[in-house]
């Protein structure tokens, strides 16, 4: 059988976000976020999930990793078996840990990324052509290479690309919105990182747009986006605007609070 389209879904992991996701990292300071108002669009993003028709596994809020809702940093996720990664944060690297058992449980094949780099999720796109994987201060050369060999062992090509200076993950700066569309913004477009498929250009000021996301029919996007989500929706995207404005305080976007993939047992 081939494997679904890449943004096909019908499984996702999420974690309750801790009261101390307060103090979550960042490296622009926009001031705190209120635990309420990431409950809320935690609350509204697994909603959304449902809608979209995906089956939702919620773990429990870890309050020693401020950081731990964001699950797509300490793992990767495939239909053919999960890779437990080593963030680059070493306030961070507890979380693959805790999360390592939970992924033996629901997959056949783990993988262990080998103790000799860092790798972030929030550095990996996974498109139809090839996983990328983009180096940043998160995801280093070592990690980057290490990460190929266990993707290879799930059958996956890859390869490394380069995240613009400044800018935190790959993913801040981009998306895919179907086999062969990417949103962008114009700072990794120039790049050429994605020369063999066609891109949309977030509009100027809303660059944390482009860290958008695809669940089967829907395109998820921060609501505080309008020119984007008007862009996207003239393009004939399904759009779901989610509020993000929170969860943006500590440098994150709609990809970082889920693993998603297509279980074919289900």
């Amino acid at each position: 059988m081939s494997n679904p389209a890449v943004y096909r879904f019908n499984s996702v992991i999420v974690r309750e976000p801790a009261r101390s996701v307060v103090n979550g990292l960042r490296a622009d300071d926009r001031g705190d976020p209120t635990y309420e108002g990431v409950v809320a669009e935690h609350t509204a993003y697994i909603q959304a999930m449902r809608d979209a028709g995906v089956e939702v596994t919620v773990l429990p809020a870890l309050e020693e990793f401020p950081d731990s809702i964001f699950v797509e940093d300490p793992a990767l996720v495939f239909p053919e078996g999960a890779i437990v990664l080593r963030p680059g944060t070493e306030t961070r690297l507890g979380e693959a840990e805790v999360t390592a058992p939970v992924l033996r449980d629901m997959f056949e094949t783990v993988i262990d990324l080998p103790e000799t780099g860092f790798a972030d999720g929030g550095d990996i796109l996974t498109t139809p052509k090839a996983v990328m994987i983009g180096l940043s201060a998160r995801t280093n050369q070592a990690g980057a290479e290490a990460l190929q060999a266990c993707l290879a062992q799930l059958g996956r090509k890859s390869e490394i690309v380069t995240t613009p200076e400044g800018v935190l993950h790959f993913k801040t700066d981009c998306s895919l919105l179907d086999d062969e569309t990417m949103l962008v913004t114009a700072r990794l477009a120039a790049s050429g990182v994605f020369a063999g498929f066609k891109t949309i250009i977030v509009p100027e000021g809303e660059e944390a747009a482009a860290n958008a996301l695809r669940v089967n029919d829907v395109v998820m996007v921060g609501s505080d986006f309008p020119r984007t989500i008007e862009t996207l929706e003239k393009a004939g995207y399904n759009v779901v605007p989610m509020k993000t404005t929170e969860i943006g305080k500590v440098d994150a976007g709609l990809s970082c609070m889920s693993l998603r993939w297509f279980d074919p047992r289900r």
